[in-house]
């Protein structure tokens, strides 16, 4: 078997034969690295499962996901060219595309993930039942590098209170271990996001069960005053075990992001493949229902930060014109 050149020096994106067959002839497979985050966590799953659906829809590509540190070393790591394709949450990726703290990236977006409402989760015979309620109580906020503890850091910044300071903050070395930390009583919460994250999970299906703590609707209006990229989302009722009620919060949109130099036709058919795996997307992962062609033209905080190659599937579709 033949191996096509690296696209460029660096580069992990592989074109070459593949194992598959089509009617007795060999499927030329492109190779795409995908990182992820730490285990325990939610990238990891949803990882997987992006790649499960993709590789299984359209043999001639295959995504391998890899676990890193999560999005703050996702960033570099693309940049570099490293990886192809990464899982980054919304306030890493807002800060490397602003230029915030950093000059700004040239990376792209493939695709909008899913919405992050952030909350806390105690034990549910906690005492606490307001942020305030934890201040000066150790805090789980999330694995070291990834983009949870950005965004708690911006959210209580909203609302007055310092992360470092008015909290004993922890920082994880496996995302995984946040549950047990609360569990056993080292942690008075953990800090997460989204629909179906695995540590909220874990923590609601527990003997002890959880309770979730978000911000107040007063809260959530002084956050977005001062922070206008973090939007109002909501967790339906029914997204945890024993959540009998919605749950408003503020978050933002994690975003699958590719580097700059990933060929166009290629971020075309992933594009084209993604839109045509949308339903079996949703049904394989629940926060996967968010992952589809509108939301990220809506969820881009700039058109033409989306890859020429998926605006270009987009145009053909009608989602932008």
């Amino acid at each position: 078997m033949k191996l096509a050149q690296l696209v460029c020096a660096g580069v992990l994106l592989l074109a070459g034969s593949a194992a598959a067959q089509d009617g007795g002839n060999a499927i030329s497979r492109t190779t795409i690295s995908l990182g992820t985050a730490t285990p325990g966590g939610g990238f990891p799953v949803y990882g997987d499962a992006f790649a499960a659906v993709i590789n299984e829809a359209d043999p001639s590509l295959s995504i391998e996901p890899r676990n890193t540190k999560g999005s703050n070393e996702n960033i570099p790591l693309l940049e570099a060219g490293s990886l192809d394709i990464a899982l980054v949450a919304g306030e890493p990726s807002y800060e490397a595309f602003m230029g915030i703290g950093r000059p700004a990236t040239p990376l792209k977006i493939l695709t909008a993930m899913y919405s992050n409402p952030g909350m806390f989760a105690v034990r549910a015979d906690s005492p606490s039942r307001t942020i305030r309620d934890l201040v000066g109580k150790p805090v789980a906020f999330g694995a070291r590098g990834s983009g949870l503890p950005i965004l708690s850091r911006y959210m209580l910044d909203g609302i007055g209170l310092k992360q470092d300071e008015d909290f004993q903050a922890i920082y994880l070395d496996r995302a995984g271990d946040g549950p047990a930390m609360v569990q056993d009583g080292r942690a008075a919460a953990l800090w997460g996001a989204g629909i179906g994250w695995p540590g909220f999970k874990t923590m609601a299906e527990s003997a002890g069960g959880a309770r979730f703590i978000a911000p107040d609707n007063g809260d959530i209006a002084r956050i977005m005053a001062k922070h206008a990229f973090l939007k109002p989302l909501t967790i339906p009722a029914g997204s945890y075990p024993n959540q009998t009620a919605a749950i408003d919060s503020v978050g933002s949109w994690s975003f699958v992001l590719a580097r700059e130099s990933l060929p166009d036709d290629v971020a075309y058919r992933l594009a084209r493949t993604l839109h045509g795996v949308e339903a079996a997307f949703c049904k394989k992962l629940a926060q996967a229902c968010e992952t589809t062609a509108a939301n990220t033209v809506a969820a881009a905080p700039k058109a033409e930060l989306i890859h020429p190659g998926v605006m270009k599937y987009f145009r053909e579709i009608g989602v932008v014109k």
